[in-house]
């Protein structure tokens, strides 16, 4: 099958590009001229590359559709980060699904894959299916929601299988420093106390390598086609995540749990119910709580010894 993939040089889709390429898969990755490549530089050279801007598809039309591809898995978003979840920058991300769903079909694709998110469902205080409804609080949200709901329209009416992955908390080697796990390993590798809520809060964190397999197992069986849920559907409180990456890094350091007060509109719960998925494709997790954090301590505390920044490779 001929892949092609957006989103490559991302925490979630440098994992998916290995995966297909470890799969034997014939990828080619769509990404500007200026994108950093440094969490996919050792395997880079194995998929065609095709620069484009998302922004405007029609100059790599042409490459688009000499490489001919079967599938297409758009895994590229701009604004992820938490400063950006109001940013009116979110709105830009739903046209650009929209054209590249366009495009699929003009190269003759016939399955398009996309990257949700459980910001879809807004808060939740008990286990979250397909079936629940959509109440985003976020302009992030309502833009991933947006996205997925208008290509779905349009792979419906232009012939394309249409599957939509809504991803829940996802860590793992090569993830953003901002986010909650890389900051706790970073803080508490350099010997600080990392400032933390109380940690009541339950939610849901999926190993990424095993987020990588279950795309990567949509977007190659055909008959899955929908919404699905990804996540590990097994909740852990954060104050159990916190300790636990603490006694991987150093048993004696503290923990700074209670030092920050919950938001007004702190999410107390993340729970995703992943049995569609599993009926679709087979797929389940594999990778448990205790072996991903030890993974990705690993990988973070390799990082920091080579001097920090971007230097570190994620094999």
């Amino acid at each position: 099958m001929r892949i092609l993939l957006t989103g490559s040089t991302g925490f979630v889709g440098s994992h998916v590009l290995r995966k297909l390429l470890a799969g034997g898969r014939d990828v080619a990755v769509l990404m500007r001229r200026n994108s950093d490549t440094w969490r996919i530089r050792d395997v880079v050279g194995r998929a065609a590359r095709i620069e484009a801007d998302l922004r405007d598809l029609e100059p790599a039309y042409a490459a688009i559709a000499n490489f001919a591809p079967e599938t297409v898995i758009h895994l590229a978003w701009s604004g992820v980060g938490n400063q950006f979840r109001n940013d009116q920058s979110q709105i830009v991300n739903i046209t650009q699904s929209v054209a590249l769903a366009r495009l699929a079909h003009r190269v003759g694709a016939r399955h398009w894959v996309g990257l949700g998110s459980q910001a879809e469902y807004g808060p939740c205080e008990h286990p979250v299916d397909e079936e629940t409804p959509t109440r985003p609080t976020t302009l992030y949200g309502v833009a991933k929601l947006s996205s997925g709901l208008l290509a779905r329209h349009l792979c419906d009416q232009l012939g394309l299988r249409f599957a939509w992955l809504r991803l829940f908390s996802c860590y793992g080697p090569g993830d953003d420093p901002a986010w909650m796990i890389p900051y706790l390993i970073l803080t508490l590798l350099a010997g600080k106390k990392p400032a933390l809520t109380a940690g009541a809060q339950l939610w849901d964190y999926l190993y990424v390598a095993d987020a990588a397999e279950a795309i990567s197992q949509v977007a190659l069986t055909p008959t899955a086609a929908g919404a699905f849920n990804l996540g590990s559907g097994r909740p852990v409180p954060i104050r159990s995540i916190a300790e636990r990456v603490r006694d991987l890094v150093d048993p004696m350091l503290p923990l700074g749990l209670g030092e920050v007060p919950y938001r007004p509109d702190q999410v107390m719960r993340l729970e995703a119910d992943v049995r569609r998925l599993r009926e679709a494709t087979g797929w389940s997790p594999e990778t448990d709580l205790d072996d991903g954090l030890r993974q990705t301590v690993k990988w973070f505390r390799r990082q920091r010894a080579t001097g920090g920044g971007q230097t570190a490779t994620l094999s």
